[in-house]
C-alpha cells in the first residue's frame, strides 16, 4: 500500500503548516465553485499571507487571462493579484515563445482569454471566435477538405473553445499533416465542472483533433510540470517547502507528485476520498502517484491552526 492519504488536523496541521512557505491553490472546486467562495476559503488564503505564506494559483481554465483572474480573486475578497495566478491561457503562450521553435502564427482553437495571451506575447493567430457560417450545399465536406490553408500557421494550439465546431476539426488536423506543425493542448481535462451538474471539457476537444490528426499533443497543464516550472522561474520557490492543494486526482495531485511537491486533496471538488484509498491501495505505481499526502473535508479546515 502506498503512504499518504492522512487526514490532516489537530497538531498535525500545526506541524505541516509550518514546514510549508507556498501553497499553491487549484481554483475550481477548491477556493470557489462557480461564482461563489468555498466557505472559509477567502479567510484562509488571506490569513496565510498575512502570517508570511507565499500563496499562488495553478488553473487548468484556458477562458481567464492573469488579468481577469486577479480580477475574479479581488472580486471575491481574496488579497491576490495576477502576478500569484499561473493558468493554461499565458503559459501556453510562454511556451510558444520561449521553449518552441515556432516559427510563423498559430492555428487557434480557444476562446478571447487565449488569443489576448498569444497576442500578448506577439504571436499572430488565427481561428479563434465563432468563424463564417456555412452555406449548406451539395458535398460541403469536399469544399473543407480542399479549402486553402494559412501557409504561415507553423502551430495548432487547442483549448476551451464554445465555438469548436467540424470545420474547425479539419483545418486543425489538415495544419497537422505537415510534421513540423507544432501541436499544443492547453489541458485534457475532460470534464468542466459547474453548479449543478458538469459539461464536457477541453480534453474531449483534444482528443477529437488528435484522432482526426493521429497526433498527440503536448499538453501545458496540469499534470504536466510546465506551469509549475514557470512558476519557479518567476517567483524562486522552495519545491522542498511547497504544497499543492487541489480537488482532482488526476491534475492537481497528480502534478504535485510529478514535480515532487507534498499534496493535499480538498473533498470540495471533483475526486472522492474513496478513489484516493483505491489508488492507494493498488499495486501500481502509477496509480500511487495519484494519492495525496493528505486529505481534508475543504480548505477551510486548516483555519484553525492560524488562529
Amino acid at each position: 500500500m502506498a503512504a499518504g492519504c492522512v487526514h490532516l488536523s489537530g497538531s498535525l496541521c500545526s506541524q505541516f503548516l509550518a514546514s510549508v512557505d507556498a501553497l499553491l491553490f487549484d481554483c475550481d472546486g477548491v477556493l470557489w465553485k462557480g461564482e461563489s467562495a468555498i466557505p472559509g476559503a477567502v479567510q484562509l488564503i488571506n490569513r496565510l499571507q498575512e502570517r508570511g505564506k507565499r500563496v499562488f494559483f495553478l488553473t487548468n481554465n484556458s477562458t481567464k487571462s492573469r488579468q481577469m483572474y486577479g480580477e475574479k480573486l479581488r472580486g471575491l475578497g481574496f488579497q491576490a493579484g495576477p502576478e500569484q495566478v499561473f493558468g493554461t491561457a499565458p503559459c501556453a503562450a510562454l511556451y510558444l515563445r520561449h521553449e518552441s521553435e515556432l516559427r510563423g502564427s498559430v492555428y487557434l482553437i480557444g476562446g478571447a482569454a487565449l488569443r489576448g495571451e498569444l497576442q500578448a506575447q506577439g504571436i499572430a493567430c488565427s481561428g479563434s471566435g465563432p468563424g463564417p457560417e456555412l452555406t449548406p450545399g451539395p458535398g460541403p465536406t469536399q469544399v473543407w477538405a480542399a479549402e486553402p490553408l494559412d501557409p504561415a500557421v507553423g502551430a495548432v494550439l487547442v483549448g476551451f473553445d464554445e465555438h469548436f465546431t467540424y470545420l474547425k476539426l479539419c483545418r486543425a488536423a489538415r495544419y497537422l499533416r505537415n510534421p513540423a506543425c507544432i501541436f499544443l493542448a492547453t489541458n485534457t481535462d475532460t470534464l468542466l465542472p459547474l453548479e449543478g451538474g458538469g459539461i464536457p471539457g477541453t480534453g474531449c476537444l483534444v482528443k477529437a483533433v488528435e484522432a482526426a490528426a493521429n497526433r498527440t499533443a503536448h499538453v501545458i497543464g496540469k499534470p504536466s510540470v510546465y506551469m509549475f516550472e514557470c512558476l519557479v522561474k518567476e517567483h524562486s520557490i522552495d519545491p522542498s517547502r511547497t504544497v499543492m492543494v487541489g480537488d482532482r486526482l488526476d491534475t492537481d495531485i497528480l502534478m504535485g507528485s510529478n514535480c515532487g511537491l507534498r499534496t493535499i486533496l480538498t473533498l470540495t471538488g471533483v475526486s472522492s476520498l474513496e478513489e484516493a484509498k483505491a489508488h492507494q491501495e493498488s499495486d501500481s505505481s502509477d496509480r500511487h502517484k495519484l494519492v495525496p499526502s493528505y486529505y481534508v473535508d475543504s480548505v477551510a479546515d486548516l483555519l484553525p491552526t492560524l488562529d
